[in-house]
C-alpha cells in the first residue's frame, strides 16, 4: 500500500511548487489537504509556509481540528514531519513579526528579524547560500552539506543548540535547519533548490526512525 504524504494547505504555502517537487523526488501519494482526518492518517507530513509568521500561525489555527490532528500524528504517532521556510519557523515557541505570536512550540525558541551587521548585507536574505552541518548533526543523514535557495527576513533562534541541524552565513551565522526526533525543519526552499532540494526531499521520503 502506497504511503500517504499530507501536504498541509492552510492558505500560506507555495503548495503547487512543493507538490511538484515532492512528486519529482519520488512521492506517489501526495495529498494537499486541510482535512484533519487525512492528516491524522498520514504516513508523513509536510508543512510549507510563505509570508509572515503571524499570518501563517493564525491561518493554521483557523482551521478547526487541524492543529490537534498534526499534534496527534507527529508528537504522539511519530510520523516524520518536514517544515519548510515559515513552516520551519512555526516549530518555535513564538515569533515576533508584527507582534508576539505563539508558534507550535515543538522546538523551543524564538523567531527574530535578521539583524543587519554590515551595510553590504541585504535583507531579506535571498538567493543561493551554503548549508553547513554542525558536528553533532541531529538529523542524521537527512540533511547534507550543499547549496540551497533562501528567501527570508526572520530567523529561528532555538533555545537548545543541539537541535541545530545546519547553518548558513549571511552577515553572521543563521540557522538553516533544525531537527528533533521525527521532526525536521529547513529555512531554505527545497522546491527551489534544484538537485540539492530534490535529493533532500527524496531522503525525507525514505526517512525512518
Amino acid at each position: 500500500m502506497a504511503e500517504v504524504l499530507a501536504l498541509i494547505d492552510y492558505g500560506a504555502g507555495n503548495l503547487h511548487s512543493v507538490e511538484n517537487a515532492l512528486k519529482a523526488a519520488g512521492a506517489t501519494g501526495v495529498s494537499v489537504t486541510s482535512n484533519p482526518d487525512v492528516v491524522r492518517a498520514a504516513d508523513r507530513i509536510v508543512l510549507p509556509g510563505v509570508g509572515s509568521f503571524k499570518a501563517c500561525a493564525e491561518g493554521l489555527r483557523a482551521i478547526p481540528g487541524l492543529l490537534a490532528a498534526m499534534e496527534e500524528r507527529v508528537l504522539v504517532g511519530g510520523a516524520p514531519f518536514l517544515g519548510i521556510c515559515v513552516g520551519m519557523q512555526l516549530l518555535a515557541t513564538r515569533g515576533v513579526e508584527h507582534g508576539v505570536t505563539p508558534g507550535l512550540d515543538w522546538i523551543a525558541g524564538e523567531v527574530h528579524k535578521i539583524e543587519r551587521t554590515d551595510p553590504a548585507i541585504k535583507i531579506p536574505h535571498m538567493g543561493w547560500n551554503d548549508v553547513a552541518l554542525p558536528a553533532h548533526a541531529p538529523a542524521g543523514d537527512l540533511i547534507e552539506p550543499g547549496e540551497a535557495y533562501f528567501l527570508h527576513s526572520y530567523h529561528f533562534a532555538p533555545e537548545d543548540g543541539r537541535v541545530v541541524a545546519a547553518m548558513t552565513d549571511h552577515g553572521g551565522g543563521l540557522v538553516a535547519a533544525v531537527a528533533r526526533d521525527n521532526i525536521v525543519g529547513v529555512q531554505f526552499h527545497p522546491e527551489k533548490s534544484q538537485g540539492y532540494g530534490l535529493e533532500l526531499l527524496g531522503r525525507f521520503l525514505d526517512w525512518t526512525l
